[in-house]
């Protein structure tokens, strides 16, 4: 949900939501740009040439685990401390902190799952220019270069990655302010050591009025006690012309240079209608860039959580293909390049640098740092019903027996902060929503679940238990005098809970307990929204960066906020389940290692075109740093869609991760059978598609949960040679077997996608059509169509007894679909258990490897030590790009067979297999002969 503007006041809040449609827009004046933000305009005025860092080799200190070593700013004399790290996994990490600070800088916590397990460096030679250090892998070593100070990766001859090769490495060291009172024996100390810090110069003291003490941005005045605090570093990736990642941005999947503009900014931010394409910041941040070519995967984890900015340059950029071919016939020696400048408001320097080389090691590489997707309820991978706001019970019901007369289904229907008394979270409104136990109780008994909004603005009213309670507890958050933070919200003054400390995450969750939330039922769920923090009248809609958590200020860990707030929450739902419930939380902003805790949405976007296409790269990006379940509001959230709109959107939605309709509080309603039947049945069969696919999402999810692959992946990650794939976006797979290319275009007629690999074939899922690959494949379409292949080669599980919600299908049989490749074996698996509690962590579950090879179709077990039985069984096999059999016979693991009845269509080579009838967890094959 959207705020409005920051100036506005707060009584006119309800007025504004009624009467924006003319209006809806980002203001761009309301955020700061690099020129605007003082410490970016500061780090970015530093061109690239000769460093001032020097590494002073003679105090190098190495042990079993780590290299420290000192450097020093010849231009100011302070000195630095380097740590180098090599970590399990071809990880290197590299700290860079003040050797003495005036006081500690502030350190990231709670994203890393645990301590990294490291492994132990060696020197392989040492004189006076530097040292080089064995990292163990193959030919991999790192060049540590004195004068000035650089870093460099090696495997081989190959320079995998440099630091500080182009002399950006920047560390505004904390210091005394120099033109006021400050405490006289503290500055004593300060000139004493000059191992601390030396003398201000006098181009340091010249430099006092850009914003180092005090910055203004509009009617908001940062104090900045602590002075400039800023750290930079840049990093030179040969061989490199593709990076990813560094979500959110409403930007292309593969990153743009930022030369003739703005950096990329990381600061998690309320933005209003965003504008596409730009490197504005949006709700997250994930300090992660992956750099591909057809050589070698690596990625940089720039762990800080202040406001950062990503400056990227590359020396082909702007090349065309002309230029390009023309330096080859030449003879040009020039090896692309790119490089990446990380430039952070304060904190230290901790950098983990992923060494590949393939794509899928990379995702592991991060996984060992920060954990992997959690593990979905099997529900939330189906279909979600959103507004702001539904009405009353009333008008839940309406909707909800709306589904079953037009015969879609759904999982979840969603509450917005309406349902509130008074926009005062873990209440309901006494009229609307008076007896929210029987709603909740009518939604169970179809086997269907809601979710609530529960903010982090919580409503300053003495009437209030939950603002009493935070208030005597003394958990908010504080302004830079001490007292509790206030700002503007949706219940007009708010105070915002300090979420960074444990003690108030464990009492937030402990809200959620059901004789603490009133109404709320197991099958309640929760929505985190504003979480950024979004304050209406805070500067760009946000927390004033000198607000206190604790001895931090704001402007240190901004960017964590709403991942703390997703963490108390989750803790909360699994608490009140006694530990026995897996918990849904969707969550606007994230951060790193917010993909452990649940699932993330792309925030309010419009009922536009391109609003549409964009939602495939903002998911991608998010997918390839950790987060996989990622979706956009079905249908735009501001605006109105066009009825083809909508109907697209519902087709592209249905093979994206989280699947969610919402829309904004003054837009007319959309529910799926509004539009007409027509409309009407093209949703409903693109909803049913989802479903069917179902066994296919959550073994994904699984997968992703103990792998961190994405589930939404870029053609790349599985083609990792092909170059025509790396900056693809507007098609992408599904796991490593389903290929989608949504229709993205008003009125198209068809769509062209370009289908990977010189020996794959893929299968239309509709038609059955087979396609080879290592083509671009023109598909003529309706509105009915949405061009799906599954990957010769791939067995995928379905389940097509569509039933109202996904729970009513639990027991219901499997169709296998075997898409063939005659140059190799087909494979697939199948995962199955309770759907919903932590008991797989306990070894409950199904897991089994299918497998096609020589005429033969089997069902081994993955998991022989795991225990869980099912109901369902195997009703159908359809192989695709077959040729007719004889007879086909069924073997059981007791050793019974049985012929099977099979129906052959020539003329698409598709054979079925009827009713097999064999448990979906047993051992069995399936001969053709």
């Amino acid at each position: 949900m959207a705020t409005f503007t920051a100036r506005m006041a707060p009584l006119l809040v309800v007025g504004l939501a009624l009467c924006l449609s003319g209006t809806w827009a980002v203001d761009k004046g309301n955020f700061k740009t690099c020129e605007q933000s003082a410490f970016c305009k500061r780090q970015r005025a530093l061109k690239p040439g000769e460093s001032p860092y020097r590494a002073l080799l003679e105090t190098m200190e190495l042990t079993n685990t780590r290299l420290t070593l000192q450097l020093i700013n010849d231009n100011n004399k302070v000195r630095l401390l380097l740590e180098l790290y090599r970590l399990q996994g071809n990880i290197t990490r590299v700290k860079i902190n003040e050797l003495k600070p005036l006081k500690p800088r502030y350190e990231v916590p709670d994203v890393l799952i645990r301590e990294p397990t490291t492994e132990p460096l060696s020197v392989l030679s040492q004189d006076e220019n530097g040292v080089v250090l064995s990292l163990g892998v193959e030919s991999q070593r790192v060049i540590i270069s004195a004068r000035p100070f650089r870093l460099d990766i090696m495997e081989g001859s190959d320079v995998l990655m440099s630091l500080n090769s182009r002399g950006l490495l920047a560390f505004e060291h904390l210091r005394m302010r120099k033109d006021t009172q400050a405490d006289p024996e503290a500055e004593k100390k300060e000139e004493a050591d000059p191992a601390n810090q030396a003398e201000t110069t006098k181009e340091e003291e010249e430099k006092v009025e850009d914003g180092m003490w005090e910055e203004t941005f509009k009617s908001h005045t940062d104090s900045k006690p602590n002075g400039p605090s800023a750290v930079s570093l840049d990093f030179s990736l040969p061989g490199v012309e593709h990076v990813y990642g560094i979500p959110e941005h409403a930007d292309t999947l593969r990153l743009k240079t930022t030369d003739n503009g703005d950096p990329y900014r990381l600061y998690n931010l309320d933005v209003f209608q965003y504008e596409l394409y730009n490197p504005m910041a949006l709700y997250g941040s994930v300090p992660v860039m992956v750099a591909h070519s057809a050589q070698r995967t690596t990625g940089i984890f720039w762990l800080n959580a202040a406001e950062t900015w990503v400056d990227i340059s590359s020396n082909t950029a702007g090349k065309t293909v002309f230029g390009k071919m023309l330096d080859y016939v030449q003879g040009s020696s020039e090896t692309p390049q790119t490089d990446v400048r990380w430039i952070s408001e304060s904190g230290i320097i901790d950098v983990f640098i992923m060494l590949g080389p393939t794509p899928k090691d990379v995702f592991s590489q991060y996984a060992s740092l920060t954990g992997t997707q959690s593990f979905p309820p099997l529900a939330s991978l189906g279909y979600h019903q959103c507004r702001w706001n539904y009405n009353d019970q009333e008008d839940v019901k309406s909707v909800d027996a709306g589904f079953d007369e037009h015969d879609i289904p759904y999982d979840f229907i969603w509450l917005d902060i309406e349902h509130t008394d008074g926009k005062r979270y873990f209440t309901w409104d006494p009229h609307k929503f008076a007896t929210p136990k029987e709603m909740l109780q009518g939604l169970m008994d179809k086997k269907r679940k809601m979710v609530a909004i529960v903010d982090p603005h919580i409503k300053v009213d003495s009437n209030y238990k939950i603002h009493n309670e935070i208030r005597t507890l003394g958990f908010y958050v504080k302004n830079k005098d001490g007292g509790d933070y206030e700002g503007w919200c949706w219940p007009g003054s708010a105070s915002y809970p300090d979420f960074t400390r444990a003690d108030m995450r464990a009492w937030w969750a402990s809200m959620f307990a059901y004789d603490q939330y009133e109404g709320t039922m197991e099958n309640l769920y929760t929505w985190n929204d504003m979480n950024e923090p979004s304050v209406f009248n805070g500067p760009e809609v946000t927390m004033h960066k000198d607000a206190m958590h604790g001895s931090w200020e704001h402007r240190d860990l901004h960017n964590l906020y709403g991942l703390y707030v997703q963490m108390a929450t989750a803790e909360g739902l699994i608490q009140r389940s006694g530990g026995v419930e897996r918990p849904f939380v969707l969550t606007r902003a994230f951060f790193a290692g917010s993909q452990r805790i649940g699932a993330v949405w792309t925030g309010d976007n419009a009922a536009e075109w391109d609003h549409l296409k964009i939602s495939i790269p903002m998911c991608l990006s998010m997918g390839l740093v950790g987060i996989s379940f990622c979706g956009a509001d079905i249908g735009g959230f501001f605006k109105s869609p066009s009825t083809e709109l909508l109907v697209r959107w519902y087709q592209a939605g249905a093979y994206q991760p989280f699947y969610r309709a919402h829309a904004h509080l003054d837009t007319p309603r959309r529910e799926p059978w509004l539009f007409g039947p027509e409309n009407t049945a093209l949703i409903r069969e693109a909803v049913r598609q989802r479903y069917t696919f179902l066994p296919y999402w959550y073994q994904l999810f699984y997968r992703a949960h103990v792998t961190g692959e994405p589930v939404m992946r870029p053609l790349w990650v599985e083609y990792p040679q092909d170059l025509a794939t790396f900056a693809l976006e507007d098609e992408y797979l599904i796991g490593r077997d389903l290929l989608v290319h949504p229709v993205v275009e008003e009125g198209a007629r068809g769509v062209t996608a370009y289908l990977p690999g010189k020996d794959e074939v893929w299968f239309d899922v509709h038609t059955f059509q087979k396609h080879n690959g290592a083509q671009n494949l023109y598909i003529p379409v309706t509105m009915s169509s949405i061009p799906v292949f599954q990957h010769g080669g791939s067995i995928i599980p379905r389940k097509l007894r569509v039933r109202r919600s996904s729970t009513c299908m639990e027991h219901d049989p499997y169709t296998l679909y075997v898409a063939l490749n005659l140059q190799r074996t087909a494979d697939g698996e199948l995962y199955i258990d309770d759907g919903h509690t932590f008991n797989y962590e306990k070894k409950e579950f199904i897991y089994r490897k299918l497998t096609f090879a020589n005429k033969v179709l089997s069902s081994v077990n993955l998991a022989p030590d795991a225990k869980f039985t099912t109901d369902s069984w195997i009703e159908r096999i359809i192989v695709l790009g077959a040729s007719k059999p004889s007879k086909v016979t069924l073997k059981t693991a007791d050793g019974q067979e049985k012929q099977l009845e099979f129906d052959f269509d020539a003329s698409m080579s598709v054979l079925t297999v009827r009713k097999p009838g064999m448990n979906a967890g047993a051992d069995w094959t399936v001969t053709f002969q």
